[in-house]
């Protein structure tokens, strides 16, 4: 009966629902290893199913180790039924806030994300930006960024999400936002996030699938990055038990 009472809540509080945002990394596999990852139990499946449903569905991801073109080929070759142009992604978010403003970055990021940056004029930086830059992250290299930001007369600082660790299949990493805090605090600078939990990351994510916020469901595995980033921005949201969700970490 609980069970039963359980489930009828459920459905009410997913009742009106158009659209899903679906997080990737922790959600639906677990980066790192040979292969580059390992597919969540069940998660190609769920996939399909929602896909089948009639739903509308985007993929909203941090993702900041790989263009979306090599980051969609790895996951098709994990079993995925996912397209470059369903996934929403800070780096391109990233080079349309630098056109628009004139902005110059010297770029704190993995070495597979920087053709992302092509078209992007980087001499003379005038901002930093920083990603998920893995190994990149040497003293060096974060002690360059922090010497470009100190020496402007206003410092700008990008960073591609404000995440704190996310999981691979050997445990837990740190992530960006370790580094750009860092950064804010040598620099005595806020940075600009673009990616979850930015509100406007989730509104063009919502844009581009033409669903309002109050008819999408969030499901991710951060329960500030997905879940707070969701709900501040007026959609509904779930966290899931995989990834880097710890019991310690549901609550605020």
């Amino acid at each position: 009966m609980a069970a039963q009472d359980g489930g009828a809540k459920m459905a009410a509080w997913a009742r009106g629902v158009r659209g899903l945002l679906l997080d990737i990394s922790g959600v639906l596999y677990d980066s790192g290893g040979s292969g580059g990852g390992v597919p969540i139990a069940g998660s190609a499946e769920a996939v399909r199913k929602i896909k089948a449903s009639g739903l509308k569905l985007r993929f909203c991801t941090n993702e900041t180790q790989a263009t979306r073109e090599k980051f969609v080929k790895k996951l098709q070759g994990l079993g995925f039924d996912i397209s470059v142009a369903e996934v929403t992604a800070p780096a391109p978010a990233a080079c349309r806030l630098l056109k628009e403003r004139g902005l110059r970055p010297h770029l704190l990021v993995h070495d597979d994300l920087v053709p992302e940056f092509a078209e992007i004029d980087k001499t003379n930086p005038n901002c930093v930006v920083v990603g998920d830059a893995a190994e990149n992250f040497s003293y060096a290299n974060v002690n360059e960024a922090f010497q470009v930001l100190i020496g402007l007369e206003k410092p700008v600082l990008i960073s591609l999400g404000r995440g704190r660790y996310y999981k691979e299949t050997d445990g837990l990493k740190l992530d960006v936002g370790a580094y750009m805090k860092a950064l804010e605090y040598a620099c005595d600078v806020e940075a600009e996030v673009v990616g979850k939990p930015a509100k406007a990351f989730f509104e063009s994510a919502l844009a581009e699938m033409g669903v309002p916020p109050q008819e999408a469901i969030m499901i991710g595995d951060d329960i500030v990055s997905d879940v707070g980033g969701a709900q501040q921005c007026g959609m509904r949201a779930v966290q899931v038990r995989t990834g880097k969700y710890r019991v310690l970490t549901t609550h605020f």
